[in-house]
């Protein structure tokens, strides 16, 4: 009985020392973190928005939009970031939509989609830009094979993105 306890009491102390020292890094390093995450999406305005800089935080109805998360807005349109489910997980993206409800641009943020499938949506490369490319000048309900080609091998990610660029796309239609 007393081996018991004593292996115990020795695995509760190392789960707490790991806890406290887990705890202590992430107490370190999130101001960090929340610079990066917000430089990131300030590139990504700036991306899809002419005259991203001077683009202002706005309200919108969220319980409209459930995959939009934040709208951002300046005299030639909005950034509007939408978080659709991908097949690996969340893909935080920043979709411009201009006054007249056209699509932009599309800047993936963050994303954990499986490495040279669905992370071709976010790549820098010929292939990625060709699909986040194909939704520029778009507006109405967008739909993969109906105009918009999916990435060989990753049509679940396809799907996610168009879905976000959906969402973007009514919620400046609801913003006017």
């Amino acid at each position: 009985m007393k081996k018991i306890i004593k292996l115990t009491v020795t695995l509760f102390l190392i789960t707490a020392i790991m806890a406290a020292a887990l705890a202590g890094v992430n107490a370190i390093t999130k101001d960090r973190i929340a610079a990066y995450k917000a430089e990131k999406t300030t590139k990504a305005i700036s991306a899809v928005l002419s005259g991203g800089e001077s683009a202002q935080e706005i309200a919108f109805d969220a319980a409209a939009n459930p995959l939009v998360s934040k709208v951002y807005a300046n005299e030639n349109g909005y950034a509007i970031q939408v978080t659709p489910a991908g097949f690996g997980g969340a893909i935080d993206m920043m979709v411009g939509v201009d006054k007249a409800g056209n699509v932009t641009g599309i800047s993936v943020i963050s994303h954990t989609e499986t490495a040279g499938l669905g992370s071709v949506a976010a790549d820098s490369s010929a292939k990625g830009d060709a699909f986040r490319g194909q939704f520029v000048g778009q507006s109405g309900e967008l739909a993969v094979g109906d105009g918009i080609d999916a990435i060989s091998g990753a049509t679940i990610t396809s799907k996610a993105v168009t879905a976000g660029v959906n969402a973007a796309l009514r919620c400046a239609e609801s913003l006017g």
